[in-house]
């Protein structure tokens, strides 16, 4: 395939003011996609930044969402910080913030405000609860919404306690909402030349996937329940996690060939005109004795012999895996998703690419995020033409900070 050194954002400039984990990885996309991201943090670091007080590698996640960019510290709480920003947004195409409602407003870098200054500009808000309605104030962090968006209610097992989800899985599907919020407004400007405020809401984001569990509340008039591994709606079989002697492994048969060839992979063809497993709908009426006969089955291979059978006879299924597993799996290393970096803060850390794969454009490699404060100089001059001797009053005067003066 002839590889094209251009990549979809090619020339467009993104003005990051995204913090923690939803903001900077929908900028990181941008930045993974070609675009020239300018990520503004306080004097002191973005919060994951300053995470390293508490101890070497606590900061870790910050490299992984933060590469590609140009990192300048400033301080926006200053009239001077806010000059800055507006003269930096003349020419920018996004601007990207995931503060609280009505933070940006109050120093004066809000969209209305800023649409006055570039009306081309993309201005892209996330927040936990959207920027209207009577809940837009209340604090939000991941954890909390997965409480308040009805996540937890159906994460667990039937006779445990509401469980959060292990990864901050809000936080990052509200920021993959985020990029494509941006990416489809940035079609809409060819056409319009203008720009829109396009905002997500953390809450919002994670309506969509309880499709399985809302189709138990329309069939049964009940809250859905916890169901652990098993099918969020009941309504498939076998559809678990099955133990192995040394570990465990995921199967999925939904559809009859599936379960055909699982019989098959088990060596029970005789139950192949069982009547409680001939059909979808038996084999959940049954559900307890078809997990019963996977469970009896499995346990007593190891895993990954399993997974051997399993795969042979082609059943949907795959091993559970731990960390360690998946941060050295070749198949992603191969494909270019996963690579190992040395990081000169944080040593050697295994970081992510971009998972969406532009066929035909260069593959932008993972590169260490930059020291807080590293480009401010570099941008400040650039962009905005400042002089030493101006940069040097800002640093002075507090407005700025610039890695030589961490």
């Amino acid at each position: 395939m002839e590889i094209d050194k251009h990549r979809p954002l090619d020339g467009v400039t993104v003005i990051d003011f995204g913090q923690v984990y939803q903001g900077p990885y929908a900028t990181y996309l941008m930045a993974m996609a070609g675009a020239t991201v300018i990520k503004i943090e306080p004097l002191a670091g973005e919060p994951v930044r300053q995470r390293r007080s508490i101890g070497p590698v606590a900061a870790a996640p910050f490299a992984m969402l933060n590469g590609h960019k140009k990192c300048i510290a400033l301080n926006i709480k200053s009239p001077k910080g806010q000059e800055i920003v507006r003269r930096l947004v003349k020419d920018a195409d996004v601007l990207l913030e995931n503060f609280a409602p009505g933070v940006m407003d109050k120093f004066g870098l809000g969209w209305e405000a800023m649409r006055q200054i570039n009306p081309r500009l993309i201005y892209a808000s996330g927040s936990g609860y959207g920027l209207s309605g009577p809940d837009k104030d209340n604090l939000a962090m991941d954890v909390t919404v997965q409480a308040a968006s009805g996540l937890m209610s159906v994460t667990g097992f039937p006779d445990g306690p509401p469980v959060k989800a292990g990864p901050a899985l809000v936080d990052f599907l509200s920021g993959i909402h985020l990029y494509a919020g941006v990416v489809s407004v940035l079609y809409e400007r060819q056409f319009t030349g203008v720009g829109r405020l396009v905002e997500v809401a953390m809450q919002e984001v994670v309506f969509p996937a309880f499709a399985s569990n809302l189709s138990f509340l329309y069939e049964n008039g009940q809250v859905p329940p916890r169901t652990g591994n098993r099918h969020g709606g009941l309504a498939a079989a076998p559809y678990n996690v099955y133990p192995a002697k040394d570990g465990f492994v995921s199967i999925i048969a939904v559809k009859d060939n599936h379960w055909n060839n699982l019989l098959a992979a088990m060596g029970r063809q005789d139950l192949r005109d069982d009547p409680r497993f001939s059909s979808k709908a038996a084999r959940v009426r049954n559900l307890e004795e078809t997990d019963r006969l996977i469970e009896e089955w499995s346990s007593k291979l190891g895993r990954d012999e399993a997974m051997e059978i399993l795969r042979r006879h082609k059943v949907p299924s795959a091993p559970v895996r731990d960390l360690v597993e998946v941060a050295n799996d070749p198949h992603m290393h191969q494909r270019g998703m996963l690579e190992w970096i040395d990081h000169p803060e944080f040593g050697r850390l295994v970081v992510p690419n971009n998972p969406i794969v532009f066929h035909g454009a260069a593959k932008t490699r993972a590169v260490p995020s930059a020291d807080l404060g590293e480009h401010t100089e570099e941008i400040l001059s650039s962009r905005l033409g400042l002089s030493s001797a101006e940069i040097q009053e800002l640093d002075e005067q507090g407005v700025i900070g610039r890695a030589s003066a961490q």
